[in-house]
């Protein structure tokens, strides 16, 4: 109140009222102009309350995903698995979704693998059910199922999925030992994991003309 006796008695034309509008114009132009400082300040605020995900954590954004390295009032940093650094306003984390990929121990992952039409559906689906059993880093806490999904063009397919770690590593490696092994189950088996391959069907028949011999005696 002072402050505004004083500008009135400096400034005769400076009234209180435009004084008032001076601080509210301000205001605006400030809030505007630090409106994404504001928001990430506000939005850093809530994760580090509510803690959604960890230092640590394996998470994924809009197609981006690496492991939380540090959590800051205004942005978040990401590892990605190739090294790479990535800074994430925090708005951008509260408003979009996150998969936290490491909020449990185990997690799901699956393979497609096809076989022949010819082949016995039962018979394929307990050998490669007994190949991934098998497999180092496949979980035993949880069922590996096997599902016919569907008819392929030249192949019945089926969903293949187990638990393993959850994080990027444990997904990894397993999934080779996986892929390894069904293929020697299906292969020691006699069963056959066609390639993809096309029947090609003409209206009329078709005349086959043996070309001239040449002069090495081939064709």
């Amino acid at each position: 109140m002072g402050i505004l006796i004083a500008a009135t008695i400096l400034f005769p034309s400076l009234t209180p009222g435009r004084i008032f509008t001076a601080i509210g114009l301000g205001s605006v132009a400030i809030g505007l102009a630090f409106k994404d400082v504001f928001e990430n300040f506000l939005a850093g605020i809530l994760i580090l309350l509510r803690e959604p995900f960890r230092l640590g954590d394996f998470i994924e954004i809009d197609d981006i995903e690496g492991f939380v390295e540090e959590i800051t009032i205004r942005d978040t940093h990401l590892r990605k698995t190739d090294g790479e650094r990535v800074v994430i306003p925090n708005a951008m984390l509260f408003k979009e979704p996150v998969v936290v990929r490491t909020d449990k121990d185990l997690r799901r992952t699956d393979v497609i693998c096809g076989v022949a039409y010819g082949e016995n559906i039962d018979e394929a689906r307990g050998v490669i059910k007994s190949a991934v059993e098998s497999c180092e880093g496949v979980s035993n806490e949880k069922e590996v199922e096997v599902f016919a999904k569907e008819f392929n063009s030249s192949s019945v397919d089926f969903e293949v999925a187990w638990w393993t770690g959850s994080k990027p590593i444990d997904i990894r490696k397993p999934r080779d030992k996986v892929v390894a092994a069904v293929k020697a189950a299906l292969d020691n088996a006699g069963i056959e994991i066609p390639f993809p391959y096309r029947t090609l069907t003409f209206k009329e028949s078709l005349n086959i003309e043996r070309g001239p011999a040449k002069s090495d005696g081939n064709l």
